[in-house]
């Protein structure tokens, strides 16, 4: 495939990933009302940057698995199960009333910023999963090949998804917070079935 395709393509995947509510982009949001947009850039290019580092170490794994298949049965076997655990703890949170999400507001430079993006998203570890998943996925159907150009395509498109998701956060956050659509409630019952179809689709494909 086209590395521009590859970029696109795995934008739109972290895109998708990233605009669910959470800590990292309800945190941008919150920054950039109280202490205006440029602090808040900072402290979503430091997601990102750790963003496009988790997608690098995802792609080694994938390049793995792809080359150990009877590996990549039984981490399907196993993803089944931890997507039908993620699906049933999102239901289950949807049904409770979701408390605000409150921020530290006592740093106030950019850089301290950047390096509390960049901590923050370490601490989250699910999209080197996601990822190998998803580029293991994308191999399977020769969508992605492992080569250095492919590669980088596929990280740069990975940190602007999340980038955009971020900003389109930052910018529009009073009419999201005060939007049943898209309230946290709701948005987790989207990730729950969401996860559920992959779950379906992964044990489909097993079987």
């Amino acid at each position: 495939m086209d590395i521009t395709l590859i970029f696109f393509l795995s934008l739109l995947i972290s895109f998708l990933g990233v605009m669910p509510p959470g800590m990292l982009n309800m945190s941008a949001a919150r920054i950039s009302l109280k202490e205006g947009h440029n602090r808040s850039f900072m402290f979503s290019i430091g997601v990102c940057l750790v963003v496009g580092l988790q997608t690098y170490v995802a792609t080694i794994f994938a390049k793995y698995l792809n080359q150990h298949p009877d590996v990549t049965s039984i981490l399907k076997r196993v993803a089944v199960v931890i997507f039908l655990l993620i699906s049933f703890y999102f239901f289950m949170t949807a049904k409770k009333q979701a408390s605000p999400v409150s921020v530290d507001a006592r740093i106030k430079s950019k850089k301290s910023r950047f390096f509390q993006g960049f901590f923050m998203s370490a601490l989250n570890i699910f999209p080197i999963p996601f990822q190998a998943y998803v580029v293991t996925s994308l191999l399977s159907v020769s969508w992605l090949q492992l080569d250095p150009s492919s590669i980088g395509a596929y990280i740069a498109g990975a940190a602007m998804g999340s980038f955009i998701a971020l900003y389109i956060y930052i910018l529009f956050f009073d009419t999201i917070k005060n939007n049943k659509i898209t309230s946290p409630k709701n948005m987790n019952y989207c990730i729950a079935l969401i996860t559920l179809a992959i779950a379906i689709v992964t044990f489909v494909n097993l079987i």
